[in-house]
């Protein structure tokens, strides 16, 4: 998919976030587009078109928001819940650069809903836990909202106000194609008390200086996000080029990383009794278990 694109050289195509600041604004964000790695997730479930929308959305999500984190071995968990729904369980993590989501969903209610369902059409009553875990000092916090609005990009703005209480603008746009999905996302952030890291008093949305960087970011069209030609840089460039001053730091290179091995899984069959174990085993006398992430199925000796 990438092969051939006239993105500058030293420039950022597929499978890279770019983070940038404008210091006088006291603004930060990131940028990201998804293109082989979302296709390698992707690739695992046969999943329908309103389906792939919904995870592509998710994964940019996940990655905008994770490469927030200053330790890159820290976590980031965005998990989307309801009941009786299309959808019943979206989730998507991210740590060291990688990767990995999963949507489980009813295809017979689906299939009744159109080609084109809104986010209350695929989850009814819902919530979306957005977890964050700290490798450095070991804790987690986490912080739930409802699933409203016409997007997950939507749930997760609430979240930044309510949980965070930063302002924050994000924007994703997703297209599908015959030669694979591209999906790409923007967030922007702003910490009106100076430099990130401070306590943050005073919290507004009118804040002159939040208007002007969130005017500037919600120009952003759909079709520039998802536009292979352009790289991330250029992106910043069109939106923020009159500012005083933009800094921009490339982080990790993107993957699709999935953590399933036998050693988790054994340790997992080791606390059920032994008769529900007996239960489980195949003619070898294995446990096949299936990961939901990759679709991997792997044989537990236990």
């Amino acid at each position: 998919m990438s092969a051939g694109l006239p993105i500058p050289e030293g420039e950022t195509g597929f499978d890279r976030v770019l983070a940038f600041s404008i210091p006088h604004r006291d603004a930060r964000g990131r940028t990201v587009r998804l293109g082989p790695v979302l296709d390698t997730v992707l690739s695992a479930h046969d999943y329908p078109a309103p389906i792939t929308l919904l995870l592509s959305e998710a994964l940019v999500l996940t990655a905008l928001m994770g490469t927030l984190m200053k330790d890159p071995s820290s976590q980031l968990t965005l998990q989307a819940q309801a009941e009786g729904a299309v959808v019943d369980l979206l989730v998507c993590d991210y740590r060291n650069g990688e990767l990995r989501g999963y949507v489980r969903h009813d295809p017979e209610k689906l299939g009744r809903i159109g080609a084109n369902p809104s986010l209350d059409a695929l989850f009814g009553t819902g919530y979306l836990a957005i977890t964050f875990d700290l490798a450095t000092s070991g804790e987690r916090y986490q912080g739930i909202v409802p699933l409203e609005g016409e997007s997950l990009a939507r749930a997760c703005e609430a979240y930044f106000a309510r949980s965070e209480q930063i302002p924050t603008l994000i924007r994703v746009a997703t297209r599908i194609s015959g030669e694979g999905t591209i999906a790409s996302g923007l967030l922007v952030q702003h910490f009106p008390d100076g430099e990130e890291g401070r306590e943050r008093l005073h919290v507004r949305d009118d804040n002159p200086e939040w208007q002007h960087v969130s005017t500037l970011a919600g120009s952003i069209r759909y079709d520039e996000l998802v536009d292979p030609s352009l790289s991330l840089e250029q992106i910043v460039w069109r939106l923020f080029h009159d500012e005083q001053e933009v800094r921009v730091e490339l982080q990790a290179e993107l993957a699709r990383g999935c953590r399933c091995t036998v050693a988790h899984y054994r340790k997992v069959l080791t606390q059920f009794p032994a008769e529900e174990l007996a239960d489980m085993r195949d003619p070898s006398g294995t446990i096949p278990v299936e990961c939901a992430f990759c679709s991997k199925v792997l044989d537990i000796d236990v």
